[in-house]
């Protein structure tokens, strides 16, 4: 079992730097829209820029991590506005491992149980309404247990704090002009 710390405000400030360093290395030319928007709990949430667009998007990592494998890359759960492409509340999970072919994540606040679709790395709601019904479920809820199987068989499940995760919502929702 790997568990995970939780990151002080410095360190989440210095992976935020890291990645908004990253999205304007893709797009320098666009780099004035990329902008951190705070840290909120254990969420952050910042804009990025898709050629001449600017999204918002919002992550966390997980407060704990159970399952019995060696090695496993960075674990983060996201929701995305795209609003120029009309997709808000794109919610997504990487798991940091291939998953099992088409095998299913399930997501789990409160009582509460969601069916996700997997696709490489990461696990997607399969429609905008799922993805509008997760997100309110996180809004309202505390916690969050996300469960899958990699492709060599091992099971996973990663708990989330929601802490913060309203204030964060309501910050890409100011940003990207989305109720």
């Amino acid at each position: 079992m790997i568990v995970f710390r939780r990151y002080s405000f410095l360190s989440f400030t210095v992976v935020l730097f890291a990645f908004g360093a990253a999205v304007s290395a893709a797009a320098v030319s666009a780099a004035a829209a990329d902008k951190v928007l705070g840290l909120y709990g254990d969420w952050g949430a910042q804009t990025f820029t898709e050629g001449k667009n600017t999204g918002c998007s919002m992550w966390s990592q997980p407060t704990k991590g159970e399952g019995k494998y060696k090695q496993r890359g960075p674990v983060y759960a996201y929701v995305t506005h795209r609003p120029w492409d009309k997709r808000v509340n794109e919610v997504s999970f990487a798991s940091g491992y291939a998953f099992k072919k088409d095998s299913t994540v399930q997501v789990r606040i409160g009582g509460e149980k969601f069916t996700l679709f997997t696709d490489g790395e990461t696990a997607w709601s399969r429609s905008a309404k799922d993805d509008k019904q997760l997100v309110d479920a996180m809004r309202r809820g505390n916690s969050m247990a996300v469960s899958g199987v990699s492709s060599k068989g091992t099971q996973t499940t990663d708990s989330y704090s929601l802490t913060g995760f309203t204030k964060a919502y309501e910050a890409i929702g100011k940003a990207c002009n989305v109720k």
